[in-house]
């Protein structure tokens, strides 16, 4: 029950819309070992006109986040496609250095990584979380969510979120759960 009230919060409200997020794009006329140039992401954009995931997590290269989450989103992107899905997005606060080489990496090549560096949409969100007791600062914590047209249709939160937790819980905001929820509710 508590759960459920949690969630219900976040139903019909918009995502944060003017958070730009610094990315690195590949571009082969930069030259040179690294090919790459920043180009701003603005939030609203990724969520307009369009049915998306996006899970956010505490941090690349993290073992639940790299042996489960991550991969499997990739995995079965297909079947988020399946159910009207145009675009799963993995969101942290990390740098756009840091998502890029996990994202390389995992060999991931379905599922969109955006760095949260300063961690504004997080924080907008809700999200932001210390987490200095692992010597990480702030972090997301642990979610996924289903927007439409930039409004949350739907959001998995997992239990017990506050500051330097020594849990890391992932039961709600796995593939397989959003999933199970887009195949009922299309």
């Amino acid at each position: 029950m508590i759960k459920e009230k949690m969630m219900s919060e976040y139903i019909g409200k918009k995502v944060p819309g003017n958070v730009v997020f610094k990315t690195r794009v590949r571009d082969e006329s930069v030259g040179g070992s690294n090919p790459y140039r920043w180009e701003d992401v603005k939030s609203g954009d990724l969520f307009k006109r369009k049915r998306t995931v996006l899970f956010a997590l505490p941090g690349a290269f993290t073992p639940t986040c790299s042996d489960h989450q991550l991969p499997n989103y990739n995995k079965l992107f297909s079947e988020f496609q399946a159910c009207g899905i145009k675009a799963v997005y993995c969101l942290s606060v990390n740098d756009a250095f840091v998502m890029n080489n996990w994202a390389d990496s995992q060999d991931v090549t379905n599922v969109k990584l955006i760095p949260d560096g300063s961690g504004l949409f997080t924080k907008k969100m809700g999200m932001l979380v210390k987490k200095d007791n692992l010597g990480f600062g702030l972090r997301s914590w642990r979610y996924a969510m289903v927007v439409k047209n930039g409004r949350i249709e739907q959001m998995f939160e997992e239990a017990g979120k506050d500051h330097n937790i020594e849990t890391d819980p992932y039961e709600v905001s796995n593939p397989e759960t959003v999933l199970a929820w887009l195949k009922s509710n299309p």
